[in-house]
């Protein structure tokens, strides 16, 4: 009986999809805690502050975490996500306001 070599490049795939799902619950968190005190905010606006705090690694007043690199994709497919699931809404004729 021969053993193999545990196959590490498994292992690798699930630390990466699991990095790249905190990475998403970060930003949808940094959206909606903005959005919930803004109420309603121009897309690239909100954009922009949720890649500022992710440099700065604030995710509100008094709350730290790593910070990280994230790009405006990053934003936009977590802000579609949120869309769909019904947290966010685009305001009535203004498609490029979000509201809370």
């Amino acid at each position: 009986l021969r053993l193999l070599p545990q196959q590490r490049y498994l292992q690798t795939e699930r630390a990466e999809v699991s990095a790249l799902e905190r990475k998403r619950n970060v930003l949808c968190c940094l959206i909606t805690r903005i959005l919930k005190v803004e109420k309603q905010l121009h897309i690239d606006n909100l954009v922009f502050r949720v890649i500022d705090a992710c440099q700065k690694g604030e995710l509100g007043p008094g709350v730290q975490f790593l910070s990280f690199c994230c790009h405006s994709v990053d934003v936009l497919s977590c802000v579609l996500h949120l869309l769909n699931q019904g947290y966010l809404r685009r305001q009535e004729g203004r498609p490029q306001v979000l509201e809370y």
